[in-house]
């Protein structure tokens, strides 16, 4: 039988962590954050690392002991027992990522047909073209994805790294700690750890490195190095990044403006190119969504060789050893979406099922940390980590849940509900066809 190949490395899998987190969020969410917080946006998302950091040192310890692809679901099937919870994790993954491939996949084709101007072709059209490439891509090979990861983690960070360069003039040219309406003490405190909370999702992404642990060569050394080393360079990006847009445009502006980081080019160096930034866009946007596909797929097939999902989910194919039958399921539940205007409040509640996610994931280990019987990986947290890891998780969804929107939770609910009534559903067709459930005489 068919195994998914080993091909992966310390640096390649940096840079599919590092990618992850350096979609094109950051280009909207940096106003947003200025917004809240004023000049001092760049200790919110110090603050934000420091609380992501806890849950990426928890996954860091669980892809040493466990490095399986679909680990989130493996590791809480492992600590708890409960097929009922592995499976609402592990779609709750799977749907963060189709989500995010959908959004993804309209703001290419409208970057696109901006760019090089496609006004006979409709949007939608191109979105769909551009998932059938995707497709082809995580189909044709785990090494072939890794580099288009590489080069397109490489150009997203260049463009980011272009614009902290054109700003550096500018750094100590404004007091860093200014802060809305002139808040001091520790005021300044309570506004970062609320812009923390927003600027927290700027680091989503690093729970991507768990899911191609199959496909790592000596993944118990790999995945902790590689997940910890793409959260610290995106933290120094993300700040240099900060640093630059409010000492280039004033934080009220910043906070206005559409375009965040085309405002901070167009400022700083005017005869700068606006189109490369919308040609570096698009990398970003395509690079977002490969890794969320390599992602969801590779948690669809490991949770079928678990027994959770269908078992021709997980079948390899014997020349690409990449899991095809579950990459083209995904494919047609891909497509659909791409005719929707906008999943905007979809992807919102996706954030809080990754929220509810990593909540679970941090307790699964603080389960197994506390058995005698488990084997030790040769990378360890002390057991603190996962249990404030949990603590800030369950912190932030109090956090979101209580801005008043409704709608997000509502989607998150209803989502939830639909993955038990799947995870029934499944269980109840299994019975039929197993000879115990067969009704025949």
């Amino acid at each position: 039988m068919a195994t998914l190949r080993r091909t992966i490395g310390p640096f390649q899998l940096t840079l599919y962590g590092l990618g992850s987190m350096l979609g094109s969020g950051i280009y909207g969410l940096i106003g947003q954050a200025a917004g809240q917080t004023g000049n001092a946006v760049w200790l919110a998302f110090l603050v934000a690392m420091v609380a992501a950091l806890l849950t990426a040192l928890s996954y860091a310890s669980l892809g040493s002991r466990y490095p399986r692809a679909g680990g989130a679901a493996y590791v809480t099937e492992r600590a708890f027992g409960m097929p009922l919870l592995s499976f609402v994790v592990g779609l709750a993954v799977v749907c963060s990522g189709l989500t995010s491939i959908a959004t993804q996949s309209q703001v290419f084709a409208v970057n696109l047909a901006a760019l090089i101007g496609l006004p006979l072709l409709p949007v939608w059209a191109i979105a769909i073209g551009f998932l059938l490439i995707v497709t082809g891509l995580v189909l044709r090979g785990i090494r072939e994805s890794m580099w288009v990861n590489v080069i397109c983690t490489v150009i997203e960070a260049t463009g980011l790294l272009l614009v902290i360069a054109v700003g550096i003039p500018f750094w100590g040219s404004v007091d860093l700690l200014e802060t809305p309406a002139g808040i001091g003490g520790d005021g300044i405190l309570v506004l970062v750890i609320q812009g923390a909370v927003l600027t927290f999702f700027a680091f989503i992404g690093f729970e991507d490195t768990l899911n191609v642990a199959e496909e790592c060569r000596d993944p118990q050394r790999t995945i902790p190095l590689a997940l910890v080393s793409a959260m610290f360079l995106g933290a120094l990006i993300y700040v240099a990044v900060a640093i630059t847009a409010v000492s280039v445009v004033p934080w009220q502006e910043l906070a206005d403006a559409p375009a965040p980081l085309a405002e901070v080019m167009a400022r700083a160096a005017p005869a700068f190119p606006a189109l490369v930034l919308t040609g570096i866009t698009l990398f970003a946007v395509g690079n977002t969504a490969l890794v969320n596909y390599v992602t969801s797929s590779r948690m669809v097939y490991g949770m079928a060789s678990q027994g959770l999902l269908p078992k021709a989910l997980s079948e390899v194919h014997p020349r690409t050893q990449t899991p095809h039958m579950a990459t083209v399921v995904l494919l047609a539940v891909l497509l659909p979406l791409a005719f929707f205007g906008s999943i905007a409040e979809l992807a919102s509640a996706t954030v809080l099922m990754l929220l509810v996610v990593f909540a679970i994931v941090n307790g699964a280990l603080f389960f197994l940390q506390g058995r005698k019987d488990e084997a030790r990986g040769k990378f360890e947290v002390p057991r603190w980590v996962p249990a404030l890891g949990a603590l800030v998780c369950i912190g932030l969804i109090g956090v979101r849940v209580s801005t008043g929107d409704w709608r997000a939770p509502a989607l998150a609910g209803a989502m939830l509900a639909g993955i038990v009534a799947l995870h029934i559903g499944l269980r109840g067709l299994a019975h039929l066809r197993s000879p115990r459930g067969s009704r025949d005489p």
